[in-house]
């Protein structure tokens, strides 16, 4: 009965976790692969700062796609686990 316990509590939580909406997850789903072939683009290129101007176009399209999908879902709130304020790391 412990093991059914904490598997629902795990499973509970994970589902928790992903409070995003399907439109809202193929807004953030699009942004990274976008995101990720032009990461593609940069890492063919050679070092400089064609490739570094590249490499932030990858994280900005990234970027913007997460705050989309956040503004959908919640109307520009965003969690502060997602804000960055307060973080350490």
């Amino acid at each position: 009965m412990r093991k059914f316990a904490i598997t629902l509590t795990a499973a509970s939580a994970l589902a928790l976790g992903a409070c995003q909406s399907p439109e809202a997850d193929r807004v953030e789903d699009q942004a990274e692969a976008q995101a990720e072939a032009i990461d593609d683009q940069a890492d063919a290129m050679p070092e400089g700062p064609a490739k570094e101007a590249m490499e932030e176009k990858a994280d900005r399209v990234e970027e913007m796609g997460e705050e989309k999908a956040n503004a959908m879902d919640d109307n520009g709130e965003i969690a502060p686990s997602e804000s960055g304020v307060g973080d350490t790391q």
